[in-house]
């Protein structure tokens, strides 16, 4: 893949400058002719009957409507069902009948200006007629009718092992609810165009799943209902599900006027979606040479108040855990329960994050019993390029987790540092080194459909348009898509314009912006366009000039064959609309032929405050198994941003309820997240073999990032002060209790 022109090169994206002046527009800027502001009512308890009284509020000078329940489609619907295939359970309504959750969307207040809203809000009177919530997983439990999926998968029989003979370890831990925390709150914009059609401008990761949404639950049918993917600012999968979009287009549709629909920081903490907590029991069983042998896993999964999520984010974690390491025999048994809590949705990782945090930390309890080096361990059961998946999913293909270790290990110093870093210690810090994998996907190859359309053409000016539906979350996706562009068609990659998903504009996406299907799906289809649209010029060329064409060369937009004068791309375009008439373009659908295992390992270095608890993460190498770099600096970026998140599910990041459901980390300043200065520097490792389907060469990079640094931080701090860590997040507080239990031992 030396010849690559464009893949894989620092080309920078053209939206910056604006970005980084402050000058682009995002929806919070933008103001229609005689707009609406709208703001949501949001449940203060966690379980009641509601009833509401609105006749303070609508006297507010410049309030057009107060809306509850009674005024909304008595339809229900499921904001997970992306498209009209998906048919998970649908309980929720635009506005709810009753009080679920602490941050239940309970009514809509509508007004000329936001002073106005946010005086009415606070006018809106609602009588609760509280009952007693369930809160958390062990309430779940025992609480009949509250479980709400249950599934397990298998191969091979570990329950009928002959353990004796074997080290069984077992480890109990969980993972923690997680705000999303884009700069951005969920926000939306909709209008009636001028010929009735509904539009919708939102931030989101799929305009056909909103669009199909709002079908439903308006009765307007897709040809009349516009959904334009407005300047996001970041998401993280917390916009890959609806949230204020019903409400919005209900609004506008209802009133017929521009409504703006906004929310606040503590509105978008409670009101939205949160990564599903966990609690799991993992044991593992292994010869004394260190070979695993078996596996059972049991994860229970906080589903909150509504079931969106809750069977996929089940299946997603369990379905993870077969594809990283060789298990002959492994049973995993995942429930998920409702509760009165924030519903769960798509969060970077989806079921990655929880699947490795836990079993990452029973891998190095094991080697530690086993004494082996935990890369050591590692290195003797990770999957091989091209093994099959035991529960019969897609082939893992060129799966490079050696690599990544191996060369995440040199580039750490992994050697050196485990065996000196205690020599570090005083008597107040004490240091340490750990490491950990995980693996991802590339979308829904092998459970949903997952195909996508692409419209590319060259015009007359020598530019050429893309339209497919591509959501541009801030990770540089656009960029992306042009540099797939360029490298097919030979040609200069400003020169090539790709739109963002507009459902009047763009063809048709089975899924949108989630699963990690961004590059290799879209970028896939993308290719396989551009060298089609190539092959169009070259014939075009061979009608026009006589050329051969195995003989036509082609480069930064112009062609030739030997000994005759080279024609440029927009030469070629005006001769064959004129002689022809004819217009260059081509039209296709694409649909990956696989969907490889994506892989990962990290290796960090802590210091701990034995006096405070508090951890410094010193260093951070972060291997990863991208098959094709699509852009270096964007790579590096998306590396060091999962990094972000996940240090921050190791240490610190918990949204927190109390047992009556209220939310106590309702804003930044209770929501702690690992800013600039607390950073590590993240030295970023690529394995690059190009042997996958993906667009040449590349798989996925987005989410797997946010998934191997939590259990790396965490095997540190537990090699640091000899500890046994697995409930995450890993906050001061809980290391000084362990150091002061070691004391009184």
């Amino acid at each position: 893949m030396n010849e690559l022109k464009y893949v894989g090169k620092r080309i920078i994206r053209e939206d910056v400058y604006d970005k980084a002046r402050g000058k682009t527009e995002y929806t919070c800027d933008r103001t229609l002719h005689n707009m609406l502001y709208a703001k949501l009512v949001l449940s203060e308890k966690a379980k009641a009957e509601v009833t509401i009284h609105t006749e303070k509020a609508l006297v507010v000078p410049g309030i057009e409507a107060v809306f509850t329940h009674a005024d909304v489609p008595d339809k229900k619907y499921n904001p997970h069902n992306w498209n009209a295939t998906i048919n998970c359970e649908k309980d929720m309504y635009i506005l709810s009948e009753k009080a679920r959750y602490v941050g239940d969307h309970l009514a809509l207040v509508v007004g000329k200006s936001k002073e106005a809203v946010e005086e009415a809000c606070a006018l809106v009177e609602i009588e609760y007629q509280e009952e007693m919530p369930v809160i958390g997983l062990k309430a779940a439990r025992e609480t009949e009718d509250a479980l709400l999926f249950e599934k397990e998968l298998k191969c091979g029989n570990y329950e009928a092992l002959e353990k004796e003979e074997m080290l069984v370890v077992e480890t109990k831990g969980s993972t923690q609810m997680i705000h999303h925390g884009p700069i951005e709150p969920h926000i939306a914009l909709a209008d009636i165009d001028e010929v009735g059609n509904l539009v919708l401008w939102t931030p989101c990761q799929s305009v056909f799943l909103n669009r199909f949404q709002i079908s439903e639950l308006l009765d307007i049918p897709y040809s009349r209902i516009r959904v334009v993917k407005a300047v996001m600012g970041g998401s993280f999968g917390g916009k890959g599900l609806s949230v204020v979009e019903p409400a919005c287009a209900f609004a506008a549709w209802t009133l017929k006027r521009p409504v703006l629909l906004y929310m606040d920081r503590p509105a978008d903490i409670m009101g939205t979606r949160r990564r599903n907590s966990s609690e799991m029991k993992i044991q593992s069983a292994f010869t004394r040479d260190g070979k695993m042998i078996g596996r059972r896993i049991d994860c229970d999964f906080d589903g909150g108040a509504y079931y969106t999520n809750g069977s996929a984010i089940a299946m997603a974690f369990s379905k993870k855990l077969f594809r990283l390491y060789r298990i002959e025999n492994q049973t995993v048994h995942a429930r998920t329960f409702y509760t009165n809590t924030i519903p769960g949705g798509s969060c970077r990782g989806y079921g990655s994050p929880q699947a490795h945090a836990v079993t990452e930390i029973n891998l190095d309890q094991a080697a530690a019993k086993l004494g082996l080096d935990p890369c050591e361990l590692r290195l003797r059961n990770i999957v091989h390029p091209q093994d099959p998946d035991p529960t019969g999913g897609t082939n893992l293909g060129d799966a490079r987790i050696e690599e990544c270790i191996l060369k995440g290990m040199e580039t750490f110093g992994w050697k050196e540092k485990r065996a000196h870093i205690k020599e570090k210690d005083t008597e107040r810090f004490a240091y340490g080194v750990g490491m950990a994998c995980g693996v991802h996907g590339n979308g829904y190859k092998g459970g949903y459909p997952d195909f996508t359309n692409v419209h590319i053409q060259l015009h007359p000016d020598g530019c050429v348009e893309v339209k497919l539906a591509v959501h541009e979350q801030g990770c540089g996706t656009v960029m992306t898509m042009q540099q797939i562009a360029a490298e097919a068609l030979h040609m200069d990659v400003y020169k090539i314009r790709v739109h963002e998903a507009d459902t009047f504009i763009s063809p048709y996406d089975s899924a949108g912006t989630q699963a990690s299907r961004v590059t290799y799906v879209m970028g896939g289809a993308v290719q396989k366009a551009g060298e089609a649209l190539l092959e169009k010029i070259k014939k075009a060329c061979s009608i026009l000039y006589g050329w051969k064409i195995e003989e036509i060369q082609t480069e930064n937009g112009l062609a030739w064959v030997e000994g005759e004068q080279g024609k440029t791309y927009q030469e070629i375009a005006v001769d064959y609309e004129k002689q022809c008439s004819r217009y260059l373009h081509v039209m296709i659908e694409h649909e990956p032929e696989s969907n490889p295992g994506v892989y990962c390992a990290a290796f960090a270095e802590v210091k701990v405050d034995k006096y405070t608890g508090q951890v410094e993460v010193l260093d951070l190498v972060a291997a990863h198994d991208v098959g094709q770099c699509m852009n270096a600096t964007l790579s590096e970026g998306q590396v060091e941003g999962g990094a972000q998140m996940s240090l921050g599910q190791a240490l610190f990041e918990e949204i927190q309820v109390d047992a009556k459901g209220n939310v106590k980390s309702r804003n930044f300043s209770k929501y702690h997240m690992i800013n600039a200065p607390d950073m590590p520097k993240v030295r970023s490792v690529f394995i690059e073999n190009h042997n996958t389907d993906g667009p040449y060469g590349a798989k996925s990079l987005g989410e797997v990032v946010a998934v191997a640094p939590a259990p790396a931080v965490a095997n540190a701090i537990n090699f640091a002060l000899g500890s046994a860590f697995s409930h995450y997040p890993i906050t001061p507080e809980k290391v000084v209790a362990f150091l002061e239990s070691q004391e009184k031992k």
